[in-house]
């Protein structure tokens, strides 16, 4: 059977820089495609060609008759007053349900998804609880494929695990761009990478992530051994070039234009073969205390819920603490109990005198009127790092960006742009103790991968707050699970906690058909955390 969409030789620019250019992408009936790629590859640009929003500067694209379509950005937003029920209503009547089967899939898509409370009012919901309407008003519509920007970001693992079950078992086709390695892992069955590094633009390879990184190495291995093959070829020809050959005969011409196109070649393969990666390296203070946050029988609550209640926990330097937990059950707020710009209700929190704490906020926002260069160096052209003196151009460079990038504004910039510029602020501070709340989000996996090394590497305390199971599990030392009830308990790593967990959801509540604990309202998850 043919495929349902079909695009060859699509290329898009925005401005003078290419996304990419004259790449080609099938998408056929039980695909689970997982697009990954570097921020600026144009990855969610390829989505918006698919679903038709955005139009290529050139190339084909054929598109079964009939097909569905329906698609899931990486910001799920709601407006003012509309209500669960109602969003889920209109996608029902712009699907054009037939009235008869919209009550029952209107119920079992809600169901599923955990939704109770359906007259809450979407645009109050919390970012994982937006995140999951966003995916049920896609799902309702029974799309043929369903195209997803990011959609693990602001989900809560629980979240994560409902989305990776409802697409392993779905009737319908899949494009999911993700940086969240272990869902790549649990749900794709065909991975393509945007990137001019490969000759085509992209490399497809069957087979989820693991896979993917296999035939990676293989191509890269292949691609290696033919650069030096032709830079052998290339440095004979150049030899017997300079010795001045007359082009008269037929064959020393053809020999001569020969060797001009492998030059070319050869240059186009180098130019490919370079790649530049943000150089992250978090400042120590160098404190030689121990001890440096105790937390004493502490205790706080939102409205009238309990967050925590009597908990004990010490922070001690070279710990690296992943804070797990559900969406709503207190991540953000204990970091902010941590730095000190809240107090417990119940309680002592001690901190080392004199201590550092620098702090990543996920809801942090750079003013978009600035320049990346007054983002990066706010007094001047030059900021200090480590003691050195580094001149903003050089300093942009570590994280990607060019000395004509300086003068763009904050707000022109992609969301992976602009977690590296709050990277790069952090990087200012030397801290005894890193505060990060999902750094995650909107970084492309080469920069994951590095702000993991460079986190192992750290030699202060870490507390980290991450949906991304991979790097949890990678750079965590131990892991304090929240329950959102008042409990925090102490777990080894990310799986031990994960089996408590689903032993506490047996206890606690019956299971929903797809292995999900029973509905929960909305409206309980409304506190952010």
């Amino acid at each position: 059977m043919p495929p349902i969409i079909s695009a060859r030789g699509l290329s898009k620019r925005y401005g003078v820089a290419p996304l990419f250019q004259s790449i080609s992408f099938t998408v056929s009936e039980g695909d689970r495609i997982g697009v990954i790629g570097p921020n600026g590859s144009g990855k969610s640009t390829l989505l918006e060609m698919l679903v038709g929003r955005v139009n290529p500067d050139s190339g084909d694209m054929a598109i079964r008759k009939g097909t569905r379509l329906s698609i899931v950005a990486q910001i799920s937003e709601f407006a003012p007053g509309v209500t669960i029920r109602s969003v889920i209503e209109t996608a029902l009547e712009r699907a054009t349900v037939p009235e008869a089967e919209r009550a029952s899939r209107f119920a079992e898509t809600l169901g599923r998804a955990g939704f109770a409370e359906l007259d809450a009012h979407a645009a109050t919901l919390s970012g994982g609880w937006r995140k999951r309407l966003a995916l049920a008003e896609a799902l309702v519509q029974a799309p043929d494929i369903l195209l997803l920007d990011e959609p693990t970001n602001h989900l809560d693992f629980a979240g994560i695990q409902w989305l990776e079950f409802v697409l392993r078992n779905a009737p319908f086709a899949c494009v999911v761009v993700s940086h969240d390695r272990y869902f790549l892992e649990n749900v794709a069955n065909e991975m393509v990478e945007l990137n001019r590094a490969y000759e085509d633009g992209a490399l497809r390879v069957s087979g989820n992530y693991s896979a993917f990184l296999e035939a990676k190495e293989e191509y890269l291995q292949a691609q290696k051994k033919r650069q030096e093959s032709l830079e052998n070829r290339v440095h004979t020809e150049l030899e017997w070039l300079r010795r001045g050959p007359k082009a008269r005969a037929t064959k020393a011409k053809a020999r001569i234009d020969k060797a001009h196109e492998m030059i070319g070649e050869l240059a186009e393969m180098n130019a490919r073969s370079r790649s530049a990666s943000a150089e992250i390296d978090f400042s120590a203070t160098n404190r030689r205390t121990k001890q440096l946050i105790t937390l004493e029988g502490v205790s706080y609550g939102v409205g009238s819920r309990t967050l925590f209640k009597d908990i004990h926990f010490d922070v001690t330097s070279g710990m690296r603490m992943g804070l797990v937990g559900p969406n709503g059950s207190g991540k953000t707020t204990l970091l902010r109990l941590l730095r000190g710009s809240i107090k417990p209700e119940c309680g002592k929190i001690r901190r080392a005198q004199g201590l550092r704490i620098v702090y990543f906020d996920q809801s942090r926002e750079l003013d978009p009127d600035i320049t990346l260069r007054r983002a990066l160096a706010p007094d001047s052209d030059a900021i200090i790092y480590q003691d050195r003196v580094i001149h903003v151009a050089s300093w942009a460079e570590r994280f990607l960006f060019s000395a004509e990038n300086l003068n763009q504004r904050v707000g022109r910039l992609s969301g992976g742009e602009r977690a590296r510029v709050l990277i790069a602020q952090l990087m200012l501070q030397p801290a005894d103790v890193l505060l990060l709340d999902e750094p995650t989000n909107d970084l492309d996996i080469p920069t994951l991968e590095i702000l993991e090394e460079s986190l192992l590497e750290y030699p202060g305390a870490l507390v980290l707050v991450t949906h991304d199971r991979f790097m949890l599990d990678r750079v965590s030392t131990v892991v304090v699970g929240l329950d959102g009830f008042g409990a925090a308990q102490r777990f080894a790593d990310y799986s031990q906690w994960q089996t408590w967990q689903r032993a506490q959801v047996a206890m606690a509540a019956p299971k929903s058909a797809d292995g999900n604990r029973s509905p929960r309202s909305a409206g309980d998850e409304a506190p952010r955390a």
